[in-house]
Order: structure tokens, then C-alpha cells, then sequence
């Protein structure tokens, strides 16, 4: 990347796919390693209200911004699953606030009016991308993976429709997790959908 020309600073942030920017985002961006520069001139253009500063060293080019950009923001490395992904493809029909991430650290966060849950799940699953989808601005479980990573934080958990899952791509993922028990847990629930069917 090369260094934007004077007063081209803000354009290329604007300009940028992205929503949500972290001060190492806008390093890269603007080929700057000189972090009280930065620091300084994001400050100088949320004071005139050309960006909005979400979190500390996060900001947006406004409050339209996307919630799950910002979301795999705050810790990384991770990734938008659980009941988010579930709700969304039709496999639960409880309707729950909060957005949920797949993270190295438990935690849950309010911004914006909106809370943030961050579940903890082991390093090798969390870093390992089978059904995770990184084509976008952020980093988001195929329903597969949801599914998935929602039994291996709750053995015993109720899904309402399991019609959504193609289970040839629940089989392919589940060796990522080494877990017999849980290997076992995700055969019962696939002869439940079968016999119910």
C-alpha cells in the first residue's frame, strides 16, 4: 500500500468495503507505522464528525455500521455463530438480542445498545476455518459450523428445526473438534431428524 496524498486520508477510509476500521486496519490502510499519527488524526476527524469512535481503537465511517464487522473487532482472532447463525437459518425460533462470537475468551460487552456474547471454544477449533466464511468483511459459521459449535458448548441443547443442515457437511466438519462424546451426540441428533422426518 502506498501512503495516501495529504488530505486523502479520510477518502481512502470511506472508500474502503469496510464499516468498521481498528486502528491496525487504518495503519495498513494508510501505510502509517507511527501510531500517534494515527491516533491523532482519527481523533481529529471524529471531533469534526466525519467518523465515529464505537470502542477504544475501533471507529466507523458512521453509526449505520455493520454490528458483526464490529463484533470480530473487539478480540481476535473470531467469528459470528452460535444462536446468531441458528436464528438466522431458521434452526431455532427463540429470538435472542445479543450477537453471538466464537472467540478465544469469554466475555460479553454492551455497545451501541447492542451486547456482544464472546464464547470461549479451544484454539484449534477457533482457528481452524472449515464452514467458516471469510469472503465478506467479517468472519461468519456456516450453519454447519453453528450447529456444531453450539453442541460442543452444550451437549443437551434443543434445536427446533434441524431441516436447514446438509449433514454430509456436518460430518465433513466435525473431526476439527476431536470429541468422541460429541461425535456421538451429533450421530443422535441425526438419527432423531431422520426418524422425524
Amino acid at each position: 500500500m502506498k501512503k495516501p496524498e495529504k488530505g486523502e486520508y479520510l477518502e481512502v477510509l470511506l472508500r474502503s468495503p469496510q464499516s468498521v476500521f481498528t486502528t491496525k486496519d487504518v495503519a495498513l490502510l494508510w501505510a502509517e507505522n507511527n501510531p500517534v499519527i494515527i491516533s491523532e488524526r482519527l481523533r481529529k476527524y471524529v471531533k469534526v464528525g466525519k467518523l465515529s469512535r464505537i470502542r477504544r481503537g475501533i471507529y466507523a465511517k458512521d453509526k449505520k455500521y455493520n454490528k458483526y464487522e464490529f463484533a470480530i473487532k473487539i478480540f481476535r482472532p473470531s467469528y459470528v455463530s452460535f444462536e446468531t447463525v441458528l436464528g438466522a437459518s431458521g434452526m431455532t425460533f427463540q429470538y435472542y438480542g445479543n450477537i453471538f462470537i466464537a472467540s478465544y475468551l469469554k466475555r460479553e460487552i454492551a455497545c451501541d445498545g447492542q451486547t456482544y456474547s464472546f464464547v470461549k471454544i479451544k484454539d484449534t477449533i477457533l482457528n481452524n476455518p472449515k464452514g467458516i466464511d471469510q469472503t465478506g468483511e467479517y468472519a461468519i459459521a456456516s450453519k454447519e459450523r453453528a450447529f456444531l459449535d453450539t453442541i460442543y458448548r452444550s451437549k443437551k441443547y434443543h434445536f427446533d428445526n434441524l431441516s436447514p443442515l446438509d449433514w454430509d457437511r456436518v460430518f465433513d466438519i466435525l473431526p476439527i473438534y476431536n470429541n468422541k462424546k460429541m461425535e456421538k451426540t451429533v450421530q443422535k441428533y441425526y438419527e432423531n431428524y431422520k426418524n422425524n422426518k
